[in-house]
């Protein structure tokens, strides 16, 4: 079981990963700096197949930081106007991807997009991650566990583009946009550029 301080959604075991990466550095935008968050990780698992695992770890002044209080787990729109975990999920050489928001308070939302920026929300209750949320040693750290499975049978095990980003509050409102790779410009999550973490097609048996 996900050992969390609160968790949402199913939250049974998931058998021996794949593959695991090592720790993910991600970056602040320059024009969004901010001293409350001193470093944002994120971890990625491909577990038994159709399932993927993303973890943050924020490290940073939580008190200054406006974190949304937990709720009950469901669809909630424009997450990324507040604190916020996010991760973008294309199939290789493929222009369509996913959007799948996470929010600290246990809500949630996705969307589909055919080509960069063309899609809309799902409403689909059969994308609802497993989220636990912990707090260990003055960091904010969210599991989400996504069933990829239900996006596509094909992109159970599919080579993967993933793009991994946050978005960070301050108690004065002020927001910080975190990703592994920023393109030039402004902010920009949706950019192919910021698809940056390729997961291979898993290999052996699960």
């Amino acid at each position: 079981m996900l050992q969390a301080d609160f968790a949402y959604g199913a939250t049974g075991s998931p058998s021996t990963a794949s593959t695991v990466e090592e720790p993910l550095l991600l970056s602040c935008h320059p024009s969004t700096p901010t001293d409350a968050v001193r470093r944002i990780e994120a971890r990625v698992r491909r577990m038994r197949p159709g399932v993927l695992v993303v973890t943050f770890s924020l490290d940073g002044t939580l008190e200054r930081l406006r974190i949304p209080a937990p709720r009950p787990a469901r669809i909630a729109p424009a997450l990324w106007e507040h604190t916020c975990f996010e991760a973008f999920v294309a199939m290789a050489d493929a222009p369509a991807y996913h959007e799948f928001n996470w929010a600290p308070s246990g809500e949630w939302a996705a969307h589909a997009f055919r080509a960069y920026r063309d899609g809309r929300p799902l409403e689909d209750e059969a994308l609802a991650p497993s989220i636990a949320v912990r707090y260990p040693e003055g960091r904010l750290e969210l599991d989400a566990m996504l069933r990829l499975d239900h996006l596509s049978p094909a992109h159970s095990d599919a080579a993967l583009r993933l793009a991994l980003a946050a978005v960070v509050e301050e108690t004065d409102g002020r927001l910080s946009y975190w990703a592994l790779r920023h393109p030039s410009g402004r902010p920009d999550f949706h950019h192919a550029d910021g698809f940056a973490l390729r997961l291979e097609r898993p290999t052996g048996a699960w």
